[in-house]
């Protein structure tokens, strides 16, 4: 009688009868994965470091792996696929180089370069099949910017956009190359963390922008979002802490209703650093890191662990329902639901 009352009137969540677990699909390749792109139930594209690509046709059953001619050192942090053939890569420190395949990763053209030792890019988004954006770390104080119209066959520096000087020691993390969000219509968030954290927001594509300040764990360059995902313009999650204590939670997961304007804890948070999250549904939210997998199916007001197995990052198809986890040693996941 007691655990029946408090299941109805403590936590009904953690009584919920749908249970979660992962499932490999791939493990011991050499190669950190932080790049995830799950185009749909049969098709997801990875990158890693050491110049690694996979790519599963069949929902992860086999997986085939490339590097890229020429560029078999690059760390390639984030990756943005648009379907069997196509697919946008990032190599993030100097040189940092985006590369583009369009036929299934036999061969890729270098669509950019930057030799700037200050250079450094976190992640890559697209509004659709045609346009997308890159940013990175500031260079003199200003976010770098980046935005292509014809699919990453070219790209514009569109860094001055964006009128606002960075703090010193404010940048981002390229952990998931999930720092940085976008909806369809131009709305963009981009989430920054170290000495200070704030979210940066544009509606029309980056042409301008708007500063919101984001109140999650700070202050240190190994702290803030490490990750931010939007359900619509209004509801949107930020999980984050502190990399180098990965199984603390103080602070470290914040959820906002207008936006992005204002940010408030959840009742149950996660349970240490996370550095990948996605929203499944409306309220069904998975959140990854080095020191496990959280699940929420309240909307992200409660938080259930589900596995200790560290991942970088985590994913749903854009086009079904699987969902995907990747990290270090070539580990690819399933995120399974079963009832």
């Amino acid at each position: 009688m007691k655990k029946i009352l408090w299941c109805l009137l403590v936590a009904p969540f953690f009584c919920a009868a749908q249970s979660y677990t992962i499932k490999p699909l791939n493990e011991n390749a050499k190669t950190s994965l932080r790049g995830l792109s799950v185009v749909s139930n049969q098709v997801t594209w990875v990158s890693g470091s050491n110049g690694s690509i996979g790519k599963t046709i069949d929902g992860g059953k086999t997986w085939t792996w490339v590097k890229p001619k020429g560029y078999e050192k690059i760390d390639f942090r984030d990756i943005e696929a648009f379907d069997d053939k196509q697919a946008v890569i990032v190599g993030i420190a100097s040189p940092a180089y985006i590369l583009k395949t369009t036929d299934a990763g036999e061969t890729w053209t270098e669509n950019y370069k930057n030799v700037d030792s200050a250079i450094f890019l976190d992640g890559v988004s697209f509004w659709d099949k045609n346009r997308g954006i890159i940013f990175g770390d500031p260079i003199n104080d200003q976010l770098q910017l980046l935005k292509t119209t014809d699919a990453g066959k070219t790209w514009q520096d569109i860094s001055s956009n964006l009128k606002t000087s960075l703090v010193k020691g404010e940048a981002s993390f390229a952990a998931s190359g999930t720092t940085i969000k976008t909806l369809s219509g131009g709305k963009t968030w981009i989430a920054t963390g170290g000495t200070v954290s704030n979210i940066y927001f544009s509606p029309d594509y980056g042409q301008t922008w708007q500063v919101f300040k984001c109140p999650i764990l700070q202050g240190e360059n190994s702290t803030g979002p490490f990750s931010i995902d939007f359900l619509n313009e209004k509801t949107g999650v930020t999980v984050g802490g502190n990399y180098l204590k990965d199984k603390e939670n103080a602070n470290n997961i914040l959820l906002t209703n207008d936006g992005g304007k204002t940010w408030q804890k959840p009742n149950t948070p996660v349970l240490g650093f996370r550095s990948g999250v996605a929203y499944l549904g409306a309220k069904t939210l998975v959140a990854t890191g080095t020191s496990g997998t959280d699940i929420s199916t309240d909307g992200g007001q409660n938080w259930k662990h589900i596995s200790d197995k560290s991942f970088n990052a985590v994913q749903k198809a854009k086009k079904g329902k699987i969902v995907m986890l990747a990290g270090d040693k070539g580990a690819i996941y399933q995120l399974d639901a079963a009832n």
